[in-house]
Formats: structure tokens, sequence, C-alpha cells
């Protein structure tokens, strides 16, 4: 299919996902990933050749086995009033993370975000509007990207993730940005599922005027694949490929989505309960104690860009 038709199919996604009730879309979806499930499980959610360590690779500072990064996408209100919830369940394991905001869709506080910065934690941009393709046209990203560099320059942070993980990297170029998180390992569910086919941080080089970047895929599924399409019960998902990127001394790096964590009650049709992510930081306390790193994405930029190694100049779809 032409870069065209894709752009296109993109758009006329989101168009008939307006008029399809939310619950609705959901059941769909559902049927369409177990209808794919089976054709794709050799390269999800394991892609042995991801695991393919860059023959730059320095390894991780303290000779630990690898990364744990974690991240939130907040999508909407929703989300946002859930933040300092997901923030406490990380303190209370002793993780830290960040929290990516899409800046045109709801007003975000500035009490929050420092006193999220004050606790450790980091903040970066998921887009100045949700819906949509940010890359559909050069135009549309041009206008977006304004703004985008406005809040990274106000903010003073330095890292960026596109709404619904589109991506064209050479555009991203155009963004402030120390790091981008828009991409992912292997990912054949995602609207644009081309995957970077590795579990390891690299370098996306210069070009023109623009400085180079460091790019962060997620290599853990995300929670509403995970929990809300599969409806995977225990997590199990997660715990197996953390182990495979461990044997690999990789990257694991998880979004979870503030939006869809259940702190109380019965879960709503498209949540699932809080808990089910305290488990999974529970598990790796007591599997991996000691043996790996819980870094900021932007601890994992500047360690990549300082090696100025891993993966210098490659691009992704």
């Amino acid at each position: 299919m032409s870069p065209f038709l894709d752009k296109l199919k993109f758009e006329l996604y989101y168009t008939v996902k307006l008029l399809i009730p939310r619950p609705l879309q959901i059941q769909i979806r559902r049927f369409l990933v177990r209808w794919k499930l089976p054709s794709v499980r050799h390269v999800w959610p394991i892609h042995e050749e991801a695991g393919n360590r860059p023959a730059d690779w320095p390894g991780w500072p303290g000779e630990k086995e690898f990364a744990l990064v974690l991240t939130h996408d907040v999508e909407s209100a929703r989300g946002l009033d859930r933040c300092e919830k997901v923030a406490e369940i990380e303190k209370k394991h002793g993780f830290r993370s960040s929290f990516n905001f899409v800046v045109g869709d709801y007003a975000v506080p500035r009490d929050l975000r420092h006193a999220l910065e004050r606790d450790g934690f980091e903040i970066g941009i998921h887009g100045l509007h949700h819906e949509g393709n940010l890359f559909f046209t050069r135009k549309r990203f041009t206008r977006h990207a304004l703004s985008i560099n406005r809040f990274l320059g106000e903010w003073k942070c330095g890292g960026f993730r596109a709404p619904s993980m589109f991506r064209n990297l050479d555009w991203i170029r155009e963004l402030d940005i120390e790091y981008d998180l828009s991409s992912f390992d292997t990912d054949p569910f995602e609207p644009q599922p081309e995957g970077v086919g590795t579990i390891f941080p690299f370098i996306v080089q210069k070009k023109a005027n623009h400085r180079p970047f460091v790019e962060l895929p997620y290599t853990l599924p995300q929670d509403f694949l995970v929990f809300i399409l599969l409806q995977d019960q225990d997590g199990d998902i997660w715990k197996k490929k953390l182990d495979w990127i461990a044997q690999k001394k990789g990257m694991a790096l998880l979004i979870t989505h503030p939006d869809y964590m259940c702190f109380g009650g019965e879960s709503r049709y498209d949540e699932y309960p809080a808990e089910k992510y305290s488990e999974f930081l529970d598990h790796v306390n007591a599997n991996y104690a000691g043996r790996f790193l819980n870094p900021l994405p932007a601890d994992v930029a500047r360690q990549v860009m300082n090696a100025g190694a891993p993966g210098r100049g490659r691009t992704c779809p």
C-alpha cells in the first residue's frame, strides 16, 4: 500500500471511530486482535531478532543486567486525575517513571507537574491532540510542532511520544527533544505496525540543522492491549517478555495509561484494576532485586548520547 493510502486509512479509522460507541469499538478490537494473534505469534510478544545486541552497545552502568524504564501516557482528563495515585504505587515499590501529557486536550496543573518532578518523576509531551495522525501531512505536523516545541521549552523537558504510536523520525527531528518514545521493537497490533526490531535504545543522527536524539522503543506490550483487549488476568505476558529481555540484557520499556487503571470499585469495560500494575512491580522486585536499573528516559538518553555508540545513525519506518 502506498504511503498516501496508508495515511488515508488512518484518517478513515479515526473518522469511523467517532461514529461507533466506545464499548462496541473495544469489542471489535478484541475480535480483531484475537483473529490476528495466531499469525503473528512468531514475532509477538517476542521477536528473537530484536534481542541481537548492537556491536557497539556498551552495557548498562554498574554492570546491571537490564534497565526497566516506566512511562505513562495520559490520554484524557480522566487519566490526569489519576497520575498522583499511579505515582504513589511506584514510590511504594521504589520506582520512578515519566508522565507524558497531551498538551492541547486538557490543562495540566503546574502544581501537579512540579509535585511529580520534586518526587523524582519526569514530564514529557504526548502530542498536541490525541486523535488523528500527527504525520498525515507536513503542514499538520509543522503546525503542531510549533506548539509542541513551545511546551517543551516552557516545561523544560526533552521527551516526546506521538499519539497512537504514529511516527516519522525524519520529521520528529524538528522537535527540540533529547529523546523520542514513538516506536516499539514489535507490536503488530498498532495502527502503524512496523517495529524498529531492537530492544536497545539507539541514536537517530543529526540532519540538516536539527540535532540528533535518542530513540527509546517500548519493548513490553502496552497495558491496554494486555488487560483490555487480550483480557490477560495475571500479567504473564509482561513477565514472560521481561524474562527474555533480562536474558538479552536489553531495555524493558513499558507504557501504561492512568486512564485505564481502576483505583477502587468495579472496573469499567475499558479499565483494569490498578493492583495488576502494582503486582508487576512486586514481581520485578522479588525476582530481579539488585540486577536491574530503573532510569528515567532522560537518563537513558544521556547515557546513550554520551557513549556515542549504540545504533548510531539507525532509522526506523
